[in-house]
């Protein structure tokens, strides 16, 4: 950050503090406002990112005594206008108009007749630069900046389900070194986690950057994942579905729950076993159960009969009766 950021940045304002607050006054400011635009919090929007990013900028500076009071100097001797390379058209200030009555060496007749003071790039002959006016003001040395913030580092982990489901810890190759990372209980395909700090380094005083580790996880061939609920589907036979049974469902942990399947019961019908599912922060899910009536691909003789018999039975009886009538809805 440059000293034309801080003379363009009003980080009182970002963060919604006078310039008399004191310093628990700024941090209290700093860490409500952290919580509420946090990216954990706001998934995908853009802008709360980009707030949260000016509020740790803001914060970066006034919570720090000397990098305050180099900041509100220069905003102050500056009236908190832009630096533009002169005066310009609408009067716009220039660095020179600014900065001409603090000084008198130099100083030549300005437009109007005004003193104008002159200063050259840094170094030309004899003649000290805009960066060195600065570093002579407030102690600083052929700079104006603050501490600039470590970079956002991404990687990935892939796990297979089980570990997704229970948590795992992970060793992640980052920025040239190996990282442990421990990946919390119930993680999702594509879930991005973001590990506070353990990002590139920064500058001394600046805040160091985040890891953001998307997780892969390796699907299962019987469970899956829906928030802290998991899901199977169990296949019944028509004469368990027409006329009812207890079947034995797999649960996660190895061993079986017991469900009572109704008589009567459609294909598709969803049975939940409470407590049977992912334990996180947020509470234990339940095990959810599809019901999917399985259909035989061959009969033998009697099979076959004895289903011509039953189609015979229940011939009155049309299962489409309202599908023409609701589709004309």
């Amino acid at each position: 950050m440059t000293g034309q950021d801080w003379l363009e940045k009003d980080f009182y304002a970002v963060l919604g503090v006078s310039k008399t607050a004191d310093a628990n006054e700024i941090k209290k400011a700093y860490r409500k406002l952290a919580r509420t635009l946090h990216p954990d919090h706001n998934p995908g929007d853009d802008r709360a990112e980009a707030r949260f990013k000016e509020v740790g900028e803001a914060y970066a500076v006034l919570s720090d005594p000397e990098q305050r009071q180099q900041y509100d100097q220069l905003r102050a001797m500056a009236g908190g206008a832009r630096f533009t390379p002169g005066g310009g058209p609408g009067g716009a200030a220039g660095f020179e108009d600014l900065f001409g009555g603090l000084f008198g060496a130099g100083a030549g007749a300005g437009a109007g007749g005004g003193p104008r003071v002159r200063y050259q790039q840094p170094g030309a002959a004899g003649g000290a630069g805009f960066e060195d006016i600065l570093g002579g003001l407030f102690g600083g040395g052929g700079g104006f900046r603050a501490p600039q913030a470590g970079i956002d580092l991404s990687a990935t982990a892939t796990l297979p389900f089980r570990q997704a489901v229970q948590g795992s810890t992970v060793t992640l190759a980052v920025d040239g070194s190996n990282l442990t990372v421990r990946i919390p209980a119930g993680v999702h395909d594509g879930q991005k986690i973001r590990m506070r700090g353990k990002g590139r380094a920064s500058e001394p005083g600046g805040q160091p950057g985040d890891l953001i580790v998307t997780v892969k996880v390796l699907p299962h061939p019987v469970f899956s994942l829906d928030g802290n609920d998991v899901r199977v589907t169990v296949p019944v036979t028509f004469a368990e579905a027409a006329l009812g049974t207890t079947v034995d469902v797999p649960t996660l942990d190895g061993t079986t729950v017991r469900l009572k399947v109704p008589e009567g019961t459609p294909s598709g019908r969803v049975l939940r076993a409470r407590g049977r599912g992912v334990t996180t922060g947020k509470g234990t899910g339940d095990l959810l159960v599809t019901l999917q009536v399985a259909v035989p691909q061959r009969l033998n003789g009697a099979a076959r009969d004895a289903v011509e018999a039953f189609a015979k039975a229940t011939a009155a009886e049309d299962p489409r009766a309202e599908l023409a009538a609701r589709a004309r809805e």
